[in-house]
């Protein structure tokens, strides 16, 4: 069997239907899709590179459901303060002087972050959304990327009529790619109008693309949908007709019985993004009852600016004990399932279910490789609970995506990771002079 890349010596975690396992598996990749599943012996392979896993876990790319990967440049920025003084005395000042080359270099920041933690395609909405395009294809991974469109002027494209043809402009630039796909990113319902919902989700049907949007969020969402419009959140979007199986719901914390069912009738996806909920004191969405009424949830990390990393491990390890506290359940979110939001769960989510996910013959080979010859993963009874609890980013050892070894035993092959670190120290000085002197943190060293 000719190979262009076979993986050997290691457990195989498919996150198949069955949740199949393999013992000690092999894989193989033929350009970029997986044309080899198995245990190898009776097998003849010739190929071009081999990688030991070493008795490492072999397993799917993580999928982050939903960041603004650019963000990276405001970790850290004004932490612990109430939101609006947030908003208005850091972020909004910082972002209405942003310009391409700052998107491209904070998400190019993101994206080592990413695949160095063992994610291989993220979902993400922010000014400048070509830039991150950009920035993921350089970096070698998969994503799907969203203007983030407002009833205000953007610093990118200016009136929202510019932004639906920017938006459009782009689904059609990148609509072949392998990697890049373009979604429609109203930023939320009360940052968008019925009008420009309704024209946004006519585009995002018209080229068969996602509608992505923060949805029941905050408590005081919910307080001005209803004060303006006289509905709550999913009902307002449903009148609107927009409830469907394109639309990707991002937290969705606010969220009454009947709004879980509107949403599982209508096939809506949604993202679940515990520690941004927690850090922005925004409440605990209610994923074991979306679970259970059959809608499909996958994991995100939002922004650095509310997170403040982007490692899908330690996102996993929260939402399994966040949920078990909230019901008082040590049962609620158990590791596989946890594990499957972050893998083919997530895929699915962002319409991508039957290409990512899982690793199965004719999928595309998007792999990562854990190394558990360390202490704190000696000795291992079970793979998921690991992975979960006790594995970080860092045991991340090799990441694959679309066939294409991006990191090997660590090292990032298509970067110069110390190049872009400085990129982002020098435009994390520039965001230190934007900012009005008595609202600027310490001086950085």
């Amino acid at each position: 069997m000719q190979l262009d890349m076979l993986i050997k010596n290691g457990m195989i975690l498919t996150m198949d239907s069955r949740n199949s396992i393999i013992e000690n598996g092999f894989l193989g990749i033929k350009r970029d899709t997986i044309s080899y599943i198995g245990d190898g012996p009776g097998n003849k392979f010739d190929v071009k590179t081999v990688i030991d896993a070493k008795g490492g876990l072999i397993l799917p790319g993580l999928v982050n459901g939903h960041t603004h990967a650019a963000m990276t440049l405001f970790r850290g920025l004004a932490d612990d303060l109430p939101l609006m003084e947030w908003l208005n005395n850091y972020i909004f000042p910082v972002e209405s002087r942003m310009d391409a080359d700052f998107v491209y270099t904070g998400s190019l920041l993101a994206c080592a972050e990413m695949v160095m933690s063992g994610t291989t395609t993220f979902c993400d909405m922010y000014l400048f959304e070509e830039e991150a395009a950009r920035a993921g294809k350089a970096a070698g991974m998969r994503c799907l990327v969203g203007e983030v469109l407002y009833d205000f002027d953007s610093p990118n494209y200016g009136s929202i009529e510019n932004g639906l043809k920017y938006t459009e402009s782009l689904i059609k630039k990148w609509r072949n790619d392998p990697l890049v796909s373009i979604a429609v990113a109203p930023h939320a319902l009360f940052t968008c109008s019925p009008d420009l919902l309704s024209a946004a989700n006519a585009l995002a049907l018209k080229h068969k693309v996602p509608l992505i949007i923060h949805l029941a969020e905050t408590e005081n969402e919910l307080d001005e949908i209803q004060q303006r419009y006289g509905k709550r959140p999913v009902e307002h979007l449903r009148s609107l007709g927009i409830l469907g199986p394109h639309l990707i719901a991002d937290h969705c914390v606010h969220l009454n019985d009947n709004e879980i069912g509107l949403l599982a009738e209508n096939s809506v996806k949604a993202i679940h993004n515990p520690e941004s909920n927690m850090k922005l004191a925004s409440g605990i969405a209610p994923v074991p009852d979306m679970l259970a009424g059959g809608i499909t949830v996958g994991l995100g990390t939002d922004g650095c600016a509310s997170n403040n990393n982007l490692d899908l491990f330690t996102e996993m390890d929260m939402a399994a004990k966040l949920h078990k506290i909230d019901n008082m359940d040590t049962t609620v979110m158990d590791a596989l399932t946890v594990l499957r939001m972050a893998t083919i769960e997530g895929a699915r989510a962002l319409g991508m279910g039957d290409i990512i996910g899982s690793l199965e013959k004719g999928k595309k080979a998007d792999v990562i490789i854990i190394d558990v010859n360390k202490p704190h993963l000696t000795p291992m009874y079970n793979p998921y609970s690991h992975l979960v609890y006790a594995a970080g980013g860092n045991d991340v050892s090799h990441s694959i995506i679309n066939g294409r070894l991006i990191m090997e035993d660590r090292n990032l092959l298509i970067m110069d990771i110390h190049e872009v670190m400085e990129r982002a120290r020098n435009r994390a000085r520039e965001i230190l002079e934007w900012l009005p002197s008595s609202d600027a943190p310490p001086a950085m060293p």
